[in-house]
């Protein structure tokens, strides 16, 4: 491994654990960067969570320690997203890669949409919804969430977000939190399938969690201390960059291949 391929990887790694635990899609840059150093898709995808775990699980321990991970209502429906999340991790079928991302911009937009046109429904969140307890509707919503964590992982925290605020009742930094400690629950187990699989490159994968994990400990100090609002238009810039880049206007590849 090249010094140039190391910078790279915690260079993407810093971006994609900032954004992940602001907002989400930030898989999208360092699946990008992997491949075109040369990884197959499933193994870049596997070789993408280690850096993923070990980001999860320092943000999971800052917000833990912040007191914005005491529900049990949320680690209760992180339960189905695992058990869907293996279920997805052994899903063999081939998905064509420009038609999902274009999938993962709409619901990125529709979400953009929803927390600006009823900004309150976010930064609040809902009591008496949050103390409600959740429906066996819920849980299949989770699960079916976890199966797509477990095939794709990249845009699964702007599913997560949505589940938790509009259907949990969780304000923004609140639902952030509980999303970053549901994917911490579900990724070592697809880690392990893919792991089993012979399909993760340990070496590109700890040089990218050193990226990871230093973007998990900023992004999650800055949303601590700036709150739902700042979370909130985390959101709103890495919804532009990720459409700009679906739609061709920008090309992370292309930036690689320059760079490299």
């Amino acid at each position: 491994m090249s010094w140039v391929e190391i910078i790279s990887l915690i260079v993407a790694g810093v971006l994609v654990g900032f954004i992940n635990t602001l907002a989400g899609g930030g898989s999208i840059i360092s699946l990008s960067l992997l491949m075109f150093l040369g990884l197959p898709a499933n193994v870049a995808n596997g070789t993408n969570r280690i850096a993923i775990t070990l980001q999860t699980f320092t943000a999971s321990r800052n917000f833990l320690k912040a007191g914005l991970l005491k529900s049990k209502k949320g680690v209760m429906l992180g339960v189905p997203a695992v058990i869907g999340s293996i279920a997805g991790s052994f899903i063999a079928i081939e998905i064509n890669e420009a038609v999902f991302e274009k999938i993962m911009v709409f619901i990125m937009f529709a979400m953009l949409f929803f927390i600006f046109y009823k900004p309150s429904v976010w930064l609040k969140g809902k009591a008496e919804l949050m103390n409600k307890k959740s429906t066996w509707f819920q849980y299949v919503i989770f699960f079916l969430i976890g199966i797509y964590g477990g095939f794709i992982h990249a845009g699964i925290g702007y599913l997560l977000l949505i589940a938790l605020v509009l259907g949990g009742g969780f304000d923004l930094l609140q639902a952030n939190a509980l999303k970053v400690l549901i994917v911490f629950m579900y990724v070592p187990f697809t880690l392990l399938v893919f792991l089993i699989s012979g399909q993760v490159n340990y070496l590109y994968g700890f040089v990218l969690a050193i990226g990871n994990v230093s973007g998990a400990v900023l992004a999650s100090r800055f949303a601590i201390k700036e709150g739902a609002g700042f979370v909130r238009w985390v959101i709103f810039v890495v919804v532009i960059f990720t459409a700009l880049h679906v739609f061709g206007i920008i090309d992370f590849k292309s930036i690689y291949k320059t760079l490299y």
